[in-house]
């Protein structure tokens, strides 16, 4: 029992010394102090002080999920000692800034820095607040992993929230002027941050209303029995109707910035839905998705351009079909030479294939026809009659439709027989065709149907911006779609959706924080693969074959102590 012990706390003190080390970096980095300015709760809590606690936090929260029931005594002497050996790091760099002028090496290493780690309370007696309140931090948090499930992602849900209305305060408190005036703002936000009575409302709220919809949700098998199934279907009708009425009147609540911002989200899921059937439906690794993408806007800039260029002026809806179809013969013939290929050989040639369209566009060869660096200018917006659709409140109506059209689509190919097919084949090759699948039709059908979705959306990208040029089509948009699918959840139809947002939609609402945007962008990731290696919203299957080990080991650990 002692060796366990003592193994279990080397644990927590190795913990405890990565968090310090990682704290350490985003304070010499200057996230810290830079941050230290920026409030969450007026008056409360900062940005930089989410950086520093966060790390300590987290690490706490997690050795304390690891441990048996029954040993809570423990749990909370373990986060003790994660936060203890997180400040130490810390303490050193304050003593050797005080005692030694290390910014000609370190020049983040500011005396804002300093004050903010020792709570402008002076060496000692900050160190000492330092060490306090970093083990006060790790006892919470690890005591936070010992209450009811209910309770825990109450607390959680409304810490996240709270902190996330704060971190978006500039964006939330422009809309709510827009809506009630100018008036009201100044008794829910303050420079930039949330007044402390509303930040402490919205937790309560947000705490309770999780907890109630945890407590539902251990009744609703008994609830759905008791319910006849013409009322569970009007209950899903409902549910449907509110869905469909929000999506409708959404450009209203968001305003111009917003919806730009949705209709850059909602062409990366059109893309991701496609990409989505042929990685993660038919397992087909497709590192050249974004040249589909590029002959779909091409086609739709040919085909409606008023400049030198077109050579028919058809309508957006006249050429949106003969788009997609281009793109769909592209994904045939791509797919037609790459049939006996398989995972790193797959991901190279379609790899070249994308950069075969992209110069391509980019040579004087096909100048005269496509524009060449100059790209095609002068594409006709979308238009219904006499109106065009200009603004990008009227254009989300469009990209809507799109993503409505590829998520049904994909919706029943998915539970189809051919998406049983592509399952298979994804599983394992060999086994599939020996079971009578023909792998020819089934990858060609994965290369086309996704190539088409992706045709769809470049012809939308072509007229939402008016213009095109080769380098819109580079190598980084398949990497951005693979990455969507991969953090929403692969073969996952939600897991698009919230892939994109999260990768698309979250940077451009994190443009305050200027270049430091994508640093915290970039951590959220590595986080979010350590802690959901199966995405945001995976799919059943992913779900069931990552966690297949722990609900293995779990008898196991349950008999052993």
């Amino acid at each position: 029992m002692e060796t366990k012990m003592s193994l279990q706390l080397k644990d927590a003190i190795q913990q405890g010394l990565i968090s310090g080390l990682v704290v350490l970096a985003l304070s010499v980095i200057g996230l810290v102090a830079l941050f230290g300015e920026r409030d969450l709760i007026a008056g409360v809590f900062t940005l930089g002080q989410v950086f520093l606690y966060a790390v300590p936090a987290a690490m706490a929260f997690s050795l304390a999920g690891k441990l048996k029931a029954g040993k809570q005594s423990q749990a909370l002497l373990f986060g003790l000692v994660v936060g203890v050996v997180t400040a130490l790091p810390l303490i050193l760099l304050v003593i050797l800034a005080t005692s030694v002028d290390i910014r000609q090496y370190l020049v983040n290493v500011s005396p804002a820095l300093i004050d903010h780690l020792t709570y402008n309370q002076g060496v000692v007696v900050g160190s000492l607040m330092l060490i306090v309140v970093m083990g006060l931090l790790g006892v919470v948090a690890a005591g936070l992993q010992l209450l009811p499930n209910h309770i825990k992602r109450g607390i959680l849900s409304g810490l996240i929230w709270t902190l996330g209305i704060g971190l978006f305060s500039e964006i939330l408190s422009s809309r709510i002027r827009d809506f009630f005036g100018a008036a009201v703002i100044q008794y829910i936000f303050k420079s930039k941050a949330l007044v402390a009575w509303v930040a402490g409302l919205i937790f309560i709220l947000v705490t309770s209303l999780t907890i109630w919809q945890q407590q539902r949700k251990s009744h609703k098998t008994e609830t759905a029995r008791i319910l006849t199934t013409e009322q569970q279907k009007k209950l899903q009708w409902a549910k449907f109707g509110g869905g469909a009425v929000l999506l409708l009147v959404l450009p209203l609540l968001l305003g111009t910035y917003l919806s730009e911002v949705m209709n850059n989200v909602g062409i990366y899921i059109l893309m991701g839905m496609g990409l989505n059937i042929v990685v993660g439906f038919a397992g087909l690794l497709d590192l050249g998705y974004v040249a589909f993408f590029a002959i779909g806007a091409y086609t739709m800039a040919i085909l409606t351009t008023q400049g030198q260029l077109g050579i028919s002026n058809l309508t957006f809806w006249t050429a949106l079909p003969i788009c997609v179809l281009a793109a769909v013969s592209a994904g045939v013939m791509l797919g037609i030479p790459v049939l006996r290929m398989r995972g790193d050989y797959l991901a190279i040639v379609t790899l070249g294939f994308g950069e075969i369209i992209r110069i391509l566009a980019l040579s004087d060869l096909l100048k005269p026809y496509i524009g060449g660096a100059q790209g095609v200018l002068q594409i006709p917006k979308p238009s219904i009659g006499s109106l065009s659709l200009i603004k990008p409140e009227q254009l989300y109506y469009v990209i809507l439709g799109g993503v409505l059209l590829a998520t049904f689509v994909s919706w029943r190919l998915r539970d189809s027989r051919l998406g049983r097919q592509w399952m298979a084949m994804r599983e394992d090759e060999d086994v599939a065709e020996a079971m009578g699948i023909n792998l020819v039709n089934t990858k060609l059908l994965a290369f086309a149907i996704g190539a088409g979705f992706s045709g769809l959306s470049g012809a939308i990208f072509a007229s939402k911006l008016t213009s095109i040029f080769p380098h819109s089509f580079d190598l980084l948009k398949s990497i951005y779609v693979l990455c969507l699918i991969i953090v929403g959840g692969i073969g996952s139809l939600p897991g698009v959706v919230v892939g994109a947002l999260v990768l698309i939609g979250l940077p451009e609402l994190l443009r305050e924080f200027a270049e430091y945007r994508m640093l915290m962008y970039g951590a959220l990731l590595i986080v979010m693969m350590l802690a959901k290696p199966e995405g945001f919203w995976p799919s059943a299957v992913m779900r069931r074959e990552l966690h297949a080990h722990q609900d293995e080991a779990s008898p196991e650990t349950a008999g052993s102590d």
